[in-house]
């Protein structure tokens, strides 16, 4: 990359469109003040979500379209539902930033369910929540498909949907209102040339994928691919297999890895917690730091702490903070104006360049 940082690459470049930094503080933060520490301990502005502004002729969606009425959002019933347990920093932070903004918007009635990464309780959590009467729902989807029971009835009631972080395959301003979230097949992209940079252009490397039936595995598992065929063809893909998101998963099938390839190069990890795991299993077949590249996207700080140990290479952020682009977006969406079908945020990196310095804006 030239002319620009690595840190704040964006997740997508389109001609002609301009970048806009959101008016809103990190969704983790207690006060609107900069210097206010956030959850995780890091300036407020430092975990601020940053999206880019849609080019021209993208489809949008209006209340007049999707034909609702307009609600208050203070006294609106409003339902979250998250896919995966508190255990995740990402989901930690994700459910954190939706409370959060909702607490400082003054917002009274917010109703959270968590699935447990049980799909089919995900659904009936949804419908409870149709059932009980809610106003909006904000959605962080366990799966891509699967989702009809939850559009009938949401639709029969005229329920604006907010995706994020993992995309529904569905019609936007029908099924739902409009998906939150990163370009995962540019993060894969983004990490491949993190991985060729570490490896000299040459190598065997390991992909550890994240969970099955998602468009986050999906598209980060193309875009590495696809971009590492193009930029270092020397750079082999020797072994992949789901970790499931999970560190526990992500350690066994690198076990597995170091037994079946004792020599691999380099590991891709689609999620930090997995690569997490796979230094674990480095430490146990007694691999010292470096030995093995390990590239990874999320952003938390054990995997940021793991570039100044180093153990890891890359991470290419993928930002949790979701809270205040939510609620921001249903604020504009209810007072009529057009909303986009996929709001997209843009992720930075880090490297040794600034992972120590950049640390606390990890989460």
């Amino acid at each position: 990359m030239t002319g620009m940082s690595a840190r704040w690459r964006p997740a997508v470049l389109s001609l002609g469109t301009a970048l806009v930094v959101l008016a809103a503080a990190s969704a983790c933060a207690k006060s609107e003040d900069g210097d206010t520490p956030t959850a995780g301990g890091a300036p407020a502005s430092a975990g601020a979500q940053v999206v880019q502004s849609a080019a021209p002729g993208v489809p949008t969606c209006t209340l007049e379209q999707f034909g609702g009425t307009k609600v208050d959002l203070k006294t609106a019933k409003i339902g979250f539902s998250q896919s995966e347990k508190e255990a995740n920093p990402f989901r930690i932070a994700e459910t954190q930033s939706i409370k959060d903004e909702a607490a400082k918007l003054g917002i009274t009635n917010l109703t959270t369910a968590n699935a447990n990464s049980q799909f089919n309780k995900q659904i009936s959590d949804v419908e409870q929540m149709i059932d009980s009467g809610v106003q909006l729902l904000i959605i962080a989807p366990l799966n891509s498909d699967g989702w009809d029971s939850v559009f009938a009835k949401a639709t029969a009631k005229k329920i604006p949907i907010v995706t994020i972080d993992r995309k529904i395959n569905a019609s936007s301003c029908t099924d739902y209102l409009t998906f939150i979230g990163s370009n995962f097949e540019e993060q894969g992209k983004r990490a491949a040339d993190k991985m060729a940079a570490a490896l000299g252009n040459k190598g065997s490397v390991a992909i550890l994928l994240g969970a099955p039936g998602n468009n986050v595995t999906t598209l980060r598992t193309k875009g590495f691919k696809d971009q590492i065929a193009k930029i270092a063809p020397d750079v082999k893909i020797v072994f992949e297999q789901t970790g499931q998101f999970s560190r526990e998963e992500g350690q066994k099938v690198s076990e597995q890895l170091l037994q079946s390839n004792p020599d691999i190069n380099g590991i891709y990890a689609e999620n930090d917690e997995m690569a997490l795991g796979a230094i674990v299993a480095l430490k146990g077949a007694g691999k010292k730091a470096g030995d093995v590249k390990i590239v990874t996207i999320d952003g938390t700080k054990g995997a940021v702490q793991a570039i100044v140990d180093g153990w890891a290479s890359a991470v290419v952020e993928s930002n949790p903070r979701f809270g205040p682009l939510a609620f921001q977006t249903a604020t504009k969406f209810f007072n009529g104006e057009p909303i986009t079908e996929d709001i997209i945020i843009r992720d930075r990196e880090y490297d040794e360049s600034n992972a120590k310095t950049d640390l606390n804006s990890a989460y």
